[in-house]
């Protein structure tokens, strides 16, 4: 058994489950950051993806597009933008299939990561989101169980925020604070971990 659209479903409500007390922390991590909108991105994108979820059809890589459709209709936040290009680079690789093997799932999150690069302009390092992927795709590599993907992209991703912490912002809104962002969580890296956790 792989990765298939009843895994997706789950995933989208386990998170909206949990989505309004993570987008209080992450409001209040992005005020001192960014926008302070990464929390209302997360909690009116998932609240949208959860009222299609039942109605994802089983074609894994359509299923992908139509969430990926979903967030990005009530976000313009960058956050959002970025989620829905990652989606939608999955999509694009995983189109006719119903079920993918979880030894795919690094490939993908490759693809994911180098769709977000090519059009967010941040690269590894810089201390966002993409640090974190990367993190979770080195750590599933050859895992083929979702139990073991799932626990290690658990600890992948918080390991990942903890070493970026005494690093300083170098991309966003956040890159004008420079050396003060030293010893600060990105938000959208938090944003991943929580997303993770809450599944």
């Amino acid at each position: 058994m792989g990765l298939t659209s009843n895994h997706l479903r789950h995933a989208i409500r386990a998170i909206q489950k949990d989505v309004d007390a993570m987008g209080d922390l992450l409001n209040e991590l992005d005020a001192k950051l960014g926008d302070g909108d990464l929390g209302v991105t997360m909690v009116n994108g998932f609240n949208n993806m959860a009222a299609i979820a039942d109605d994802l059809p089983d074609d894994f890589g359509r299923a992908c597009m139509e969430a990926a459709k979903a967030m990005t209709k009530v976000s313009g936040s960058s956050f959002g933008t970025l989620m829905g290009i990652s989606l939608m680079a999955v999509a694009k690789q995983t189109k006719g299939e119903d079920t993918i093997p979880w030894s795919r799932l690094s490939d993908l999150i490759g693809t994911a990561i180098d769709a977000m690069m090519e059009r967010g302009g941040a690269s590894l390092g810089d201390k966002t989101i993409l640090d974190s992927l990367e993190a979770i795709r080195r750590a599933c590599t050859e895992l083929d169980r979702p139990d073991t993907v799932l626990s290690a992209s658990v600890e992948a991703a918080t390991d990942a925020l903890y070493s970026f912490r005494d690093k300083p912002n170098r991309i966003g809104r956040a890159r004008i604070f420079g050396d003060k962002t030293i010893g600060m969580d990105d938000p959208g890296m938090v944003a991943i971990q929580k997303m993770l956790q809450a599944l």
